[in-house]
C-alpha cells in the first residue's frame, strides 16, 4: 500500500534529478548540467522502512523569464499540492539564492512537511555550508550528496516519519474498477453507459474530468465502485492551468482499484501515450481489461476486428494476458459485457493454486525445456509456492536466483497461463535461494 507521495522541488541544476535517481535506484530522470532539462514531472515508486511511497521529480523553478518557466512552475505547484511531503533541494556550493527564497515562500504557504536537503556536500569539510540555509525558515537543513549517496538515508527517514496514516482499503468486499486513458477517449461516457444514467459531465473538450470520481452502484445485486479518473495528458503538453488533473491521481485510482479498464479511442487509434497509460496498470499488478471505445465510428469489414486486435496485441506486448472488448458508449454496444468481464478478471486475480499442482506444472515445464546454463551453471528449481494474490505471486526456491533469466521466467509464466486461467491478471514470479 502506498503510504505517501513525495515531491522533489528546487531551482534548476541543484541536483534534483540525481537525488530522484538515487532514491528510486535507476536512471529514470534525465541528468544533465543544462538548467531546465527536467520539464515534466517524473514518477517512481520507493520502499523505505517497510513503507512504499511515490516520488515526483519536478522541473526547476526560476524567477527569471526562461523558456517553459510558466509551465514548469505550474507543474511544481500541482506536485506540491499532490504531495504528502516535500524534499526541497538546494545547492551547498552556491549558498542561498533569490530563487531559493522564492521557492521557500511557496513551500511555507503550502503548509506541507518539508525536508530541506542541501545537496553537493560531497566532503565533510563542506558541512559548514549548510548553516546559512536556516535563513529559509524551513527547519534543520540536512547535508546530502546525490552523486555519492551521502545523507540520503537520513533524508528518507525524515520523509517517512512525516507521512499521514492511511486506510488499508477503501472498499472492503466491493469490486472496484477504474477507467484510465488519454483525455477525450470516452471514459466518462463509458461510466454513464455502465451506470445507465448521466452521473458525470460529458464534454468534447479535453480534460473535462479534473479529478477521480468514485461512484458506488449495484448491478444484479452485486456492489461495485467505478473510479472515473482524469485523463493522462501527453508529456510535454501542459495545460494544467485549465485543469488540475494529474498522472498521480490516475495512479492513486489504479492502486485503489481491483481491475483497471484501459480505454482506447477507436476514432483516433492507438497512440504512444496509450502505452504509457497502460504501463501504470501493468506495473501496479492489477487486473487489466482493454476497452476499445467508439467502435461505432470505425469503418468495418469482416476482418476489421481481427486486424485491430492484432494491432493492439503488437502495440501492447506486455498486456498479452488482457482481454479486449470492442465497445461503443454512444450506442451501448457490448456495454453489458463489461461488468461480467470485470468480475471474471477479478476472480482470476484472487485465484490460488494448490501447492502440489503448482509444483507439477513447474516440474513438467523444466523437463520439457530445461533452464539454459550460465557461466557453466544451470538453474535448479527445487520448490514453488504461491505466496499472495492480486496479483498472483509465486516464489521459486532455487540454487541461485541470478540464474533465473528473464526469458526463462517468461517461459514459466506462459506455462502457468497454459495450465490455469489467469485471463486479465499479471503474474509475478520471484526467485529465492533455498536455505539448507
Amino acid at each position: 500500500m502506498i503510504s505517501g507521495v513525495v515531491a522533489i522541488v528546487g531551482r534548476p541544476n541543484v541536483g534534483k534529478s540525481t537525488i530522484f535517481n538515487r532514491i528510486i535506484g535507476e536512471r529514470k530522470s534525465i541528468v544533465e548540467d543544462t538548467p531546465g532539462v527536467t520539464r515534466d514531472r517524473i514518477y517512481g515508486k520507493v520502499e523505505w522502512l517497510t513503507k512504499q511511497f511515490r516520488v515526483i521529480d519536478t522541473g526547476g523553478i526560476q524567477m527569471e523569464d526562461q523558456p517553459f518557466r510558466k509551465e514548469i512552475e505550474m507543474q511544481v505547484e500541482i506536485a506540491i499540492d499532490e504531495a504528502d511531503a516535500i524534499v526541497f533541494v538546494v545547492s551547498g556550493n552556491e549558498g542561498v539564492t533569490k530563487d531559493d527564497e522564492y521557492i521557500a515562500k511557496m513551500l511555507i504557504r503550502s503548509k506541507k512537511p518539508v525536508v530541506l536537503a542541501v545537496n553537493k556536500i560531497d566532503d565533510s569539510h563542506l558541512i559548514p555550508n549548510i548553516y546559512e540555509f536556516y535563513a529559509l525558515g524551513l527547519g534543520d537543513p540536512l547535508a546530502v550528496s546525490g552523486v555519492h549517496g551521502i545523507g540520503i538515508g537520513d533524508m528518507l527517514d525524515a520523509l517517512v516519519k512525516s507521512f499521514p496514516e492511511k486506510k488499508s482499503k477503501e472498499y472492503e468486499g466491493i469490486t472496484s474498477f477504474a477507467l484510465i486513458g488519454r483525455p477525450n477517449v470516452g471514459k466518462s461516457s463509458l461510466v454513464n453507459a455502465i451506470l445507465n444514467e448521466e452521473r458525470t459531465i460529458v464534454s468534447n473538450i479535453e480534460g473535462t474530468t479534473r479529478d477521480a470520481i468514485d461512484t458506488p452502484f449495484k448491478h444484479d445485486g452485486k456492489e461495485y465502485v467505478v473510479i472515473d479518473t482524469a485523463g493522462i495528458r501527453k508529456k510535454g503538453k501542459v495545460y494544467e492551468n485549465i485543469e488540475k488533473y494529474s498522472v498521480l491521481r490516475a495512479l492513486s485510482s489504479i492502486e485503489r482499484s481491483d481491475v483497471v479498464c484501459i480505454v482506447l479511442d477507436g476514432e483516433c487509434g492507438i497512440r504512444e501515450q496509450d502505452k504509457h497509460v497502460a504501463g501504470y496498470a501493468h506495473e501496479a499488478g492489477k487486473g487489466v481489461i482493454i476497452l476499445y471505445n467508439k467502435w461505432d465510428t470505425v469503418e468495418k469489414n469482416m476482418s476489421t476486428m481481427n486486424e485491430v486486435e492484432k494491432k493492439i496485441r503488437n502495440e501492447f506486448l506486455y498486456l498479452s494476458y488482457a482481454p479486449i472488448l470492442f465497445v461503443s458508449a454512444k450506442n451501448k454496444q457490448r456495454i453489458h459485457q463489461i461488468l461480467p468481464l470485470i468480475d471474471e478478471v477479478h476472480d482470476y486475480s484472487l485465484m490460488r493454486i494448490p501447492t502440489n499442482v503448482l509444483n507439477e506444472v513447474i516440474l513438467d515445464a523444466q523437463m520439457m525445456t530445461p533452464p539454459p546454463t550460465h557461466n557453466g551453471k544451470r538453474l535448479k528449481i527445487y520448490y514453488a509456492s504461491q505466496v499472495s494474490v492480486a496479483p498472483p505471486t509465486f516464489v521459486l526456491f532455487v540454487n541461485d536466483p541470478e540464474l533465473l533469466h528473464f526469458s526463462y521466467k517468461r517461459f514459466l509464466e506462459n506455462k502457468l497461463r497454459e495450465a490455469f486461467n489467469f485471463t486479465g491478471t499479471t503474474l509475478r514470479i520471484i526467485a529465492r535461494e533455498r536455505q539448507n
